[in-house]
């Protein structure tokens, strides 16, 4: 095993028991009946970022409540710009030896129950696995994986040739169908 794999052996281990501990209220929604969301996504690709701001708009117009995480998978931001009082980014270079996550807005983010978390990681990057993990989101979206199972409350599966945007799409589309709750 290498030093990398050594690490995230770590992390799996340490985040397999801090999520025993996790409580929180599973309850399925819909777009219409949430009223707060969580983003999460790996932000390193520009046309991602565009996709997902986009996204947010859109539940903005809803009049949702949004917070949005994005990851950079290298030691420094690209180059585009983006809002720092909307988003919130972190690097490779916030992460602990064990690969945990260790940006400002970590506490909070993990204190809040947001009715639905969107896990946008469609490669898997353990940052984010173990923000999504450890959310108290009453809700959480992500791709199918067998390891997501225990994580996700609906997973969509998607071939591993589709795009971030067709993953983005799929989730948007469920959560259009999801039945709505009955006076």
């Amino acid at each position: 095993m290498n030093f990398v794999g050594l690490r995230k052996a770590a992390g799996n281990y340490l985040l397999k028991s801090a999520a025993s501990q996790l409580k929180r209220n599973k309850v399925a929604f819909n777009k219409v009946e949430a009223k707060s969301f969580a983003i999460l996504f790996e932000a390193s690709k520009i046309e991602d970022v565009d996709l997902v701001k986009k996204y947010v708009t859109y539940l903005k117009e809803l009049k949702k409540k949004v917070r949005i995480v994005g990851f950079f998978n290298t030691e420094f931001p690209p180059d585009f710009t983006y809002s720092k009082l909307e988003y919130e980014f972190f690097s490779v270079k916030e992460l602990s030896w064990n690969l945990k996550p260790s940006g400002t807005f970590l506490n909070s983010f993990l204190e809040e129950e947001f009715d639905v978390l969107i896990d946008l990681n469609l490669d898997d990057h353990f940052p984010l696995k173990y923000i999504s993990t450890l959310s108290r989101a009453r809700f959480k979206v992500g791709k199918f994986s067998n390891e997501n199972e225990k994580i996700q409350d609906l997973l969509i599966d998607i071939a591993p040739n589709k795009t971030f945007k067709y993953f983005l799409q799929q989730v948007d589309i469920y959560l259009d169908m999801i039945n709505k709750k009955t006076s």
